[in-house]
C-alpha cells in the first residue's frame, strides 16, 4: 500500500511557525496583514476567502476583506489596490481569481506591488522565480514542494512528470523541481501518447483539471504521485488522479481532498509573512 502523503500533518508544521512569527512581529510592534480582493459573488471564491479570515485569526495575522460588487469598474478596482499597496498594515494582496468581466485580470495583476503580491502573479515574480533568483513562486507549487520535503522524497536525479502546463501550477512548479536538481517533462492537452511519459516519472503531478485522468496503468510501479486537481463528479470532491487503482501501483500519493490544497493555503499566509526572516 502506498504510503499517503496528507496535507494535514505539513500544514500544522507551517501553521505552528507561522504563529510563533506572527506572535514575535506583534511584540515588535510590526504591522501585517492579508488585504483579499474580491469582486463579483463568485461562490468558491467567498468561500476561500471565508476560510482565509479565519485563517488569518488563528495565526494572529491581520485580515482586511476588500468585498466589491460586480459592477465595480476596473479604474475603481486599480485605484483600491492602489491604496493597499501604500498601506503600512498590509503585507500581502491577494486578488481572487475569477474576476467578472470586463475586468482585466493581467492588468489587475501588474497594478500588485511585487513584493505585496502573495500568489507570485506579478511578471516581476514571474520572471524571478523563471530564472532561479527567488523561491516565491505561487501558493499550489510550493504546497507541492512542502509536501514532497515533509515526507522526505527524494527529488535530484528524479524525473518528474507534470501533467498540466498553467501559470499558477505547471509552469512554476517546473522552476522549482529543476531548482532541486530534478528532471523535468511537462505533458499538457496536447500531448500524445501521455501514458509513455508517464511510465518513465518517478515523480507525478497531476495538475490538469480532469477528473481521474491518470489511472494504474499509466504509472510505473514504486513512483510518487501528487494529485493538486480538484473536480467535482457527481457532487464528489475527487483529483485528476483515479486514487484508488493508483494507490496499489505508488509508493506514494496524496489524496484528494485532504492532500495539497491544505498546505496551499496556510502558503498565502506564509507570503504575508515574508518579508520578515523567522
Amino acid at each position: 500500500m502506498a504510503l499517503l502523503m496528507e496535507g494535514k500533518p505539513a500544514a500544522a508544521v507551517l501553521r505552528a511557525r507561522l504563529a510563533e512569527k506572527a506572535k514575535k512581529l506583534r511584540e515588535q510592534k510590526i504591522s501585517c496583514g492579508l488585504a483579499v480582493l474580491l469582486v463579483g459573488d463568485d461562490h468558491a471564491s467567498i468561500i476561500y476567502a471565508d476560510w482565509l479570515g479565519k485563517l488569518c485569526g488563528s495565526l494572529g495575522i491581520s485580515y482586511h476583506l476588500a468585498a466589491l460588487p460586480a459592477e465595480t469598474t476596473q479604474k475603481e478596482i486599480l485605484a483600491l489596490i492602489e491604496q493597499l499597496n501604500r498601506n503600512p498594515e498590509v503585507s500581502g494582496i491577494l486578488p481572487m481569481m475569477p474576476l467578472p468581466r470586463g475586468i482585466d485580470p493581467d492588468v489587475v495583476v501588474r497594478s500588485l506591488d511585487p513584493d505585496k503580491d502573495v500568489d507570485a502573479l506579478h511578471p516581476l515574480n514571474v520572471g524571478l522565480v523563471a530564472v532561479g533568483k527567488s523561491p516565491w513562486a505561487p501558493c499550489t507549487p510550493r504546497a507541492v514542494m512542502t509536501v514532497l520535503d515533509h515526507y522526505k522524497i527524494p527529488l535530484a536525479g528524479k524525473h518528474a512528470v507534470i501533467v498540466g502546463r498553467s501559470n499558477v501550477v505547471g509552469k512554476p512548479l517546473s522552476q522549482l523541481l529543476l531548482a532541486r536538481d530534478a528532471t523535468v517533462t511537462i505533458c499538457h492537452s496536447r500531448t500524445p501518447d501521455l501514458p509513455y511519459f508517464l511510465r518513465q516519472a518517478d515523480l507525478v503531478v497531476a495538475a490538469a483539471g480532469k477528473p481521474r485522468l491518470i489511472t494504474a496503468p499509466m504509472i510505473k510501479p514504486g513512483a510518487v504521485v501528487v494529485d493538486v486537481g480538484i473536480n467535482d463528479l457527481d457532487g464528489r470532491i475527487v483529483g485528476d488522479v483515479d486514487f484508488e487503482g493508483v494507490s496499489a501501483a505508488a509508493s506514494a500519493i496524496t489524496p484528494v481532498p485532504g492532500g495539497i490544497g491544505m498546505v496551499s493555503t496556510v502558503m498565502v499566509l506564509e507570503a504575508v509573512l515574508r518579508k520578515w526572516p523567522d
